[in-house]
């Protein structure tokens, strides 16, 4: 069965025939000439036996909303811990506006917003009480202070709800008052480990336009953390990581269009065999992905049809449809994109 419509018979662009951890690159960088907010070189990290972070690079420019990807267990979360000062790296640099995050942690710190992955709001203080203890913490006061929380209220919709007590909020909610925290201090960058945890799809969109619409208002730099497709699809540009890596770099409309073409998976009983025969017949390499064999063609309805002519008894189903971030995954690294931490 189809899930999508078929592609054209347009030639690929430079973009879609470019290696995917180079399309964030300088052929291709979308902001070139742009300042850098945050500069990730070849940064390592061990935990005993374990690699959590195998070299990992990248860029963000001042202004940008990146995203990065990955699995449970990519390296996403210790990558973000070092970035917040809160880990030191084995090996590799990290620089916040210039300022290198283990030599100068003092420095970095006067420029971040952090919102963790997991609550760190108190249920039992109303959500103006939440923030005007952390605004002192900042060493903000008075008045200062009171027109700093008044704004943020108003712009993430709080206002009405600002003498309730936070554990009667929504998630959704909650969620926003763990944002209005790491905006108080007015950070050039801000970063949120998987910020939508625990949101339902619609509350998870609407969070995404939030942040999108104070990057615009206000300049901020954001880096989040994620393993949702649908939120990385959002970012201006995503780093997918996996097993510590980073494997593919770019915007997500570009990363998707260098898969080439659409993607098809069969179910088979018979994988390696069918991938060796469509490789005979065809001329089209496949993937073994979990049983199933997956292929990418420029046009795939075509295939389809020659697909369950030549091997009738082999094919139990196919879908196929336009390129997705997971597929840019597999395609980048052989394997489906897993729920949890790898073995």
């Amino acid at each position: 069965m189809a899930r999508g419509r078929p592609s054209g018979d347009a030639a690929r662009t430079a973009a879609e025939t470019a290696p995917l951890s180079e399309l964030g690159g300088a052929t291709t960088e979308p902001h070139a000439g742009r300042t850098p907010a945050v500069e990730v070189v070849d940064v390592r990290r061990r935990f005993g036996a374990r690699e959590a972070l195998a070299g990992a690079s990248f860029t963000v420019v001042q202004g940008e909303l990146f995203g990065l990807l990955g699995p449970n267990g990519g390296g996403k979360s210790t990558l973000f811990r070092i970035i917040a000062t809160l880990l030191r790296a084995d090996g590799g640099t990290a620089r916040i506006l210039g300022h290198d995050v283990m030599a100068a942690p003092d420095e970095v710190r006067r420029r971040l917003g952090v919102v963790f992955q997991h609550p760190s709001v108190d249920g039992k203080l109303t959500v103006e009480e939440n923030l005007r203890h952390h605004g002192r913490l900042y060493g903000l006061r008075g008045g200062r202070l009171g027109e700093r929380i008044d704004g943020l209220l108003s712009r993430l919709g709080l206002a009405d709800r600002r003498r309730e007590l936070v554990e009667r909020l929504s998630g959704g909610l909650r969620r926003r008052v763990e944002l209005a925290k790491g905006l108080l201090p007015r950070p050039a960058v801000l970063l949120l480990d998987e910020p939508s945890t625990g949101l339902d799809p619609a509350a998870r969109r609407d969070f995404l336009a939030e942040l999108r619409a104070l990057r615009d208002a206000d300049g901020v730099t954001v880096l989040l953390t994620t393993h949702h497709m649908e939120e990385a699809e959002r970012c201006d540009r995503v780093a997918i990581l996996d097993r510590g890596r980073v494997v593919a770099l770019g915007a997500p409309d570009a990363l998707k269009a260098a898969v080439g073409g659409d993607v098809l998976v069969v179910e088979t009983p018979t994988a390696e065999v069918l991938r060796d025969g469509v490789r005979a017949r065809f001329g089209v390499a496949g993937t073994l992905v979990d049983g199933t064999l997956r292929l990418e063609h420029p046009r795939a309805h075509e295939l389809v049809r020659e697909l369950v002519e030549a091997f009738p008894g082999a094919v139990r189903t196919i879908t196929y449809g336009k390129p997705t971030l997971e597929d840019v995954f597999v395609h980048a690294t052989g394997h489906r994109f897993a729920a949890e931490a790898p073995a």
